[in-house]
């Protein structure tokens, strides 16, 4: 007998609804927010109002899409944590109303974990997934991690970011440059005709392997500073050089603390998560760093890179399976859970 599994997503801007069947995708909807862009963030009260006017249309496209009704369903899975917990309140909200209406159970997912298992997403029966044990480098706006993933319920955090993450190192400095947000995509646009070795940054000297992108920002910023006193046009003139120079450098740091990492841990596939993963400039140096070491590389595609609700669906269907439910007194997280 199948098993169908409604997945929601609204842990920041987008609100997103999926149905997976037997681990096969069916429909994968998402609707972004516009709104944030003139403030140059994601401003949290815009974005609970948002997925309240997003959600329901968005769970009826789904379904539509999966060419099924709400009484097929089995469970729903939410993503419970972390994020902005106005936003994560619609849709644990939406979930759990849905879910007692259906007299279903629901399923709670971490937002982070569901990014690490987004490369068991199978849009065909034949389509090949990772083998355990793998690492995951998870690199979004929020979060920047090397984990060790032994299976869809055990999963080491070998290093983290103790200050900014890449996403965040990505967006404000495509601010200073006056690029519009989010800036990432825009940094990677540009760098495909700058320099990259045009200007040096700051690398960061962190013991073992946790990330650290703060002094990179700040190199950033005084190279900005110090070449706007002589030439007030700088920005203009350099994008492309600005924007090849600073990805480099992130790749860079990334790739560093990888290494050790995969040296330590003797794993033999490297895998990549979150939205910095949609980065080309991060697609290929991950792609020739496992060319060089003999490793394989596991690439997800764009689609899945962002916020979306397939990966919950994903993550809700491994733990449909282990029977792992949710009560429904259970509260969103704004942080981790350790």
């Amino acid at each position: 007998m199948s098993t169908t599994i409604l997945g929601i997503e609204s842990s920041c801007d987008d609100t997103s609804a999926a149905v997976i069947t037997d681990g096969i995708l069916r429909s994968n909807v998402i609707a972004s927010q516009k709104v944030h862009e003139q403030y140059g963030g994601v401003v949290p009260e815009l974005a609970s109002r948002a997925h309240q006017q997003n959600i329901l249309p968005v769970v009826s496209e789904a379904l539509r899409q999966a060419g099924i009704k709400a009484s097929d369903l089995d469970a729903i899975a939410y993503t419970r944590g972390p994020g902005l917990l106005g936003s994560l309140l619609v849709g644990t909200s939406f979930a759990k109303g849905m879910a007692i209406g259906l007299d279903i159970p629901t399923i709670d997912v971490n937002h982070l974990h569901g990014h690490v298992l987004s490369h068991f997403i199978k849009e065909s029966e034949d389509q090949e997934v990772p083998e355990f044990p793998f690492i995951c480098l998870l690199i979004s706006g929020g979060n920047s991690q090397i984990i060790l993933v032994r299976s869809p319920f055990d999963m080491d955090i070998l290093g983290s970011t103790i200050d900014d993450a890449a996403g965040e190192a990505f967006d404000k400095c495509a601010k200073v440059m006056g690029l519009p947000y989010p800036g990432g995509p825009h940094i990677d646009r540009l760098a495909s005709e700058g320099n990259p070795d045009a200007y040096r940054f700051a690398k960061p000297h962190i013991p073992g392997l946790d990330y650290s992108f703060s002094g990179l920002k700040t190199s950033f910023l005084y190279t900005i500073r110090d070449n706007l006193k002589t030439d007030p046009d700088f920005i203009e003139n350099r994008k492309a050089d600005l924007a090849a120079s600073l990805q480099k450098t992130i790749i860079d740091i990334l790739l560093d603390k990888l290494s050790k990492a995969v040296k330590e841990s003797k794993v033999n596939a490297i895998a990549i998560g979150g939205g910095v993963s949609a980065n080309s400039g991060v697609r290929s140096a991950i792609e020739s760093f496992c060319r060089r070491h003999g490793l394989k590389a596991w690439i997800p595609k764009r689609s899945f890179t962002t916020d979306n609700a397939a990966m919950v669906a994903i993550a809700g269907y491994f733990k449909y399976l282990k029977g792992e439910f949710c009560p429904l007194e259970l509260p969103p997280y704004s942080k981790v859970e350790v």
